[in-house]
């Protein structure tokens, strides 16, 4: 997701609603005593393994090298603070290959490995499933991915330090990694790493991040840009870029979710007069939500009974929600008690990251849901998948357990973040800003911002609204554009959706190599 990003109901709870206890005051892991650092650890050799492959793309057979392997990051002082592993995919044969695109890729959490856009998007393999039903038990189905951008790009997974199989080394330890600033120099510092040693300085570059990952890219372009490395575009999967709009008693992030209700709604046929197409219904509630829905909660309890009936009606319209229902809620339904009760009469629960999907609570009374459909329903798939793949195809081996989200790293995130140009660091995420200093600064960069319908962890109105915000020139708006996807968080569980991503994707990095 997930993504992102898939993870726990932890994971989902902190992400979707609201920021961690303990984004305060000082960074997480500041006040551990120096008496439980730990001793220094080994530090491994990098250390890769390259195999040979070939995939059909386009009715174009391309012939590949895999690599799988780890790669040292270091200090200001040279000395090795990281082992961070990767999956590479290169075409080969190719003339000029030292100017062939290359694209660095990963998921968010904070936690996540990037093994659900790797198994799952662009790669040149993926786990088929059968979302948005549960996937059943093993055997899985890995299959070629004709939908693979490698004949667009190279493509290089990377994995966050402390996921996968990316650990500290040395007297580093994960609190040095596991923040908003720490996290965007130990990534700037692998991919200078890799560029470095695959002498890629002359490829166009690409950023591609998946829910904490679109975080990730947004402040990560300006940090490679501002230590030298020009980036040619940014792809923006399934967006969360501001966290601090999530704070209690704003009422931004209830007007963002709405058109993301409405197209959930109108997917499940819970509209009383459904409207054929979904794109011109839901432009409608774009309008209402920005203007006569956001007015409405601006007045907070000041609002009167006969405007509030009014609006409740529409709400009701929109979204499918009983109109009693909306106004005991005070006209605010966060996305956990609209999973729970837009099905209710059916007793059935809504997926959080993919509302396509359908789970089965205990009973039928309650507030929120028992667990998140659209990750139970695919997580096992995915990490099987991964597991047998790596020995079996890219013959790769570790010690290590792969981590594929680890939960102690949000649970430890420190959410500060040093925004361009502000003297002090916010409380809470927000690299929009830092995207937009990248847009300014390079106004060649192009931006693809890649959303799900039926996506509950990452409203694509939110993105809308945050992106929008970045008070960019008219000369540079153009480089900003936007798809939509009848899918959720992991846009490609749809088939058809990533076809149409794949599409979309192919001009855009035609669009962003081109001079």
């Amino acid at each position: 997701m997930r993504n992102h990003v898939l993870a726990t109901l932890l994971l989902a709870t902190l992400i979707a609603f609201g920021p961690p206890a303990h984004a305060a005051d000082k960074p997480a892991g500041a006040d551990k005593p120096a008496a439980e650092k730990s001793e220094a650890k080994p530090i491994p050799e990098e250390h890769a393994v390259r195999t040979q492959h070939s995939v059909e793309v386009d009715g174009k057979r391309i012939a590949y090298t895999a690599t799988a392997g780890t790669l040292l990051i270091r200090d200001d002082d040279a000395k090795p603070i990281a082992s961070v592993f990767y999956v590479a995919y290169t075409a080969d044969g190719g003339k000029d290959a030292g100017k062939r695109p290359v694209t660095f890729l990963y998921n968010g959490g904070p936690g996540s490995s990037s093994v659900w856009l790797h198994m799952g998007s662009v790669g040149p393999m993926r786990i088929t499933t059968a979302s948005p039903d549960a996937t059943a038990p093993a055997p899985y189905a890995l299959v070629p991915n004709r939908y693979s951008l490698l004949d667009k790009t190279d493509l290089v997974f990377i994995d966050a330090v402390g996921t996968g199989f990316s650990r500290p080394v040395g007297k580093a330890e994960d609190n040095d990694f596991w923040g908003v600033d720490q996290d965007l120099d130990a990534f700037a510092k692998a991919i200078i790493r890799y560029v470095d040693m695959n002498k890629r300085w002359n490829s166009p570059k690409f950023l591609f991040g998946e829910s904490y990952g679109t975080t990730r890219s947004a402040g990560l372009v300006n940090t490679l840009q501002q230590r030298g490395m020009a980036i040619n575009g940014v792809v923006l999967v399934s967006s969360i870029l501001n966290y601090g709009s999530r704070f209690p008693g704003l009422d931004q992030v209830f007007i963002g979710y709405l058109p993301s209700y409405a197209a959930i709604a109108w997917y499940h046929d819970k509209l009383a007069n459904k409207p054929a197409e979904l794109g011109p219904f839901l432009d409608d509630v774009r309008t209402f939500a920005r203007g006569e829905y956001a007015a409405a909660l601006a007045r907070g309890q000041d609002l009167p009974k006969a405007e509030e009936d009014a609006v409740a009606q529409k709400l009701s319209r929109y979204t499918g929600l009983s109109v009693q229902y909306l106004e005991e809620a005070d006209l605010r339904v966060d996305p956990a008690r609209f999973r729970k009760e837009l099905l209710r009469d059916q007793r059935r629960t809504l997926g959080r990251y993919d509302a396509r999907f359908e789970g089965i609570d205990l009973d039928a009374a309650g507030e929120h849901p028992d667990y998140d459909a659209s990750d139970t329903g695919i997580a096992g798939a995915f990490v099987a998948a991964f597991h047998d793949y790596l020995a079996r195809d890219l013959g790769y081996a570790s010690d290590l357990d792969y981590r594929p989200t680890y939960y102690k790293i949000i649970r430890a995130w420190d959410w500060h973040h040093k925004l361009p140009g502000q003297q002090r660091p916010l409380l809470m995420a927000y690299t929009a800003g830092d995207l937009a200093r990248a847009m300014r600064e390079n106004p060649h960069l192009k931006v693809f911002s890649a959303n799900g319908y039926f996506d509950l962890a990452t409203p694509f109105f939110a993105t809308e609204y945050d992106l929008g915000h970045m008070q960019l020139d008219p000369s540079l708006r153009q480089n900003l554009s936007f798809g939509y996807y009848p899918s959720g968080h992991m846009i490609y569980l749809n088939v058809d959706a990533l076809k149409q991503l794949k599409g979309d994707l192919a001009k855009f990095y035609d669009s962003a190599s081109a001079h």
